[in-house]
């Protein structure tokens, strides 16, 4: 019995290699798994579930390749939960249903394979980033999202390039700690839950991290983000001392469980 846990592989109609490698992944490594956890930025950039219906568009396209392999998965007996990151925090009911998955909460408590687990995107843990956390809570107002959603879908494809455009330029100028999850903050969310295991990504800083909450070992994981060469996960296995394990691989030859 395992579980598998992925985040941050940004597939776009620009990352061809990316989109094969995690295609292997679903067919060779994932099938027979318990679940399947996305801990966001599944997409490099989503604008809404109607670009489903924009057959010339080339992320449409991505879509429904990766929406097929999900299903099938699901099918078949794994099941797959999502998490919205800072990236596609626009998915919707329509692109989560026919992926046949579930869409978790930006925080979810879980107990996976007997460990139970905090699980997040890790973007809400940077609060030293001021101007990211203003814009994180915009983005996540129903009514922003809205009046987002309602804009023709060129104008939003033209508004997300601005946005990334922008965010490459600011993070260039920020102070790498600030780019990075703030120490206490994840601290004062394992003990509000009581949990001594974390796992998130966004940062793009896989690792292993010991702490110590409330006077108890504890662990944060933090996830890769995926390259043209490298995939990473995580992977729990039912066991006597249940240890999640962070592992990098080959997209061209992923895991076999």
């Amino acid at each position: 019995m395992r579980t598998l846990l992925v985040a941050d592989l940004h597939l776009s109609s620009d990352t061809p290699e990316i989109n094969q490698g995690f295609y292997r992944y679903l067919e060779h490594t994932a099938p027979g798994a318990d679940a399947l956890y996305i801990l966001g930025d599944l997409f490099d950039a989503w604008i809404g579930d109607d670009l489903l219906d924009a057959n010339t568009h080339p992320l449409s396209v991505v879509a429904h390749d990766l929406i097929r392999r999900l299903r099938k998965l699901s099918s078949d007996g794994t099941a797959v939960y999502l998490m919205h990151g800072n990236r596609d925090f626009l998915l919707g009911e329509r692109f989560i249903n026919a992926c046949q998955a579930f869409l978790l909460p930006d925080i979810e408590e879980v107990e996976i394979q007997g460990v139970p687990v905090l699980l997040l995107h890790g973007d809400s843990l940077c609060t030293q980033d001021e101007a990211y956390m203003a814009f994180r809570k915009q983005s996540r107002d129903p009514e922003w999202q809205a009046q987002m959603l309602a804009l023709p879908l060129e104008q939003r494809v033209a508004l997300a390039q601005s946005l990334r455009t922008q965010s490459g330029e600011a993070n260039a100028n920020k102070a790498e700690a600030i780019m990075d999850v703030t120490p206490h903050e994840v601290i004062a969310l394992m003990e509000r839950h009581g949990l001594t295991t974390m796992i998130h990504g966004h940062t793009h800083r896989p690792k292993v991290h010991d702490l110590t909450v409330e006077d108890v070992p504890a662990k944060r994981y933090v996830l890769g983000d995926w390259d043209t060469q490298h995939g990473w996960d995580i992977i729990i296995e039912r066991a006597d001392h249940t240890v999640p394990r962070l592992r990098q691989f080959s997209l061209t030859e992923p895991p076999d469980s």
